[in-house]
């Protein structure tokens, strides 16, 4: 059996766990945290988040649409839920959201991913360097845009 990867980003919000929480769970949270560089559609939505509620994208990979079904799961109100791949591109993809409480004005903001390449060992050694890049690039512009959605509802409330 292939070894999953993990790739974990962490960001301090400087807002409430439950907010950053409830922000994730608005509906159209997945197209605002979509970089615009993605060729990512939203071919179904998920109604939300919590466990059971599924969706369906299609991304590209090199040349090719590929449909990628998911499933949320381990929703825990206010803190954590996942997504996992039902269908698509990787071996494996289970993605925990998670929002910790750093006092009453704060949280750490993680996104945990664990996931397999298909091909085996010839899919981690030709595509293993590209995900991981592509992984970090995203998750920085996620929480960057997080961090500027609780600024900007931040001063809305000033």
């Amino acid at each position: 059996m292939a070894r999953s990867s993990v790739f974990v980003a962490r960001s301090t919000i400087d807002a409430s766990a439950e907010e950053v929480f409830r922000w994730h769970a608005e509906s159209g949270a997945l197209e605002r945290l979509t970089p615009p560089w993605e060729p990512v559609q939203v071919m179904q939505a998920a109604p939300g988040i919590r466990n059971g509620d599924r969706g369906v994208l299609q991304v590209r990979v090199g040349p090719f649409r590929v449909r990628w079904e998911f499933e949320h799961c381990d929703y825990v109100e206010g803190r954590q839920f996942r997504d996992i791949q039902v269908f698509g591109p990787f071996r494996r993809w289970d993605h925990t959201h998670r929002m910790t409480p750093e006092g009453p004005a704060s949280c750490i903001l993680e996104d945990r991913v664990e996931y397999e390449l298909p091909f085996g060992l010839l899919g981690k050694l030709s595509a293993g360097w590209c995900v991981r890049r592509k992984l970090q690039r995203l998750f920085l512009y996620r929480h960057r845009v997080t961090a500027e959605a609780m600024a900007r509802l931040r001063q809305s409330r000033s």
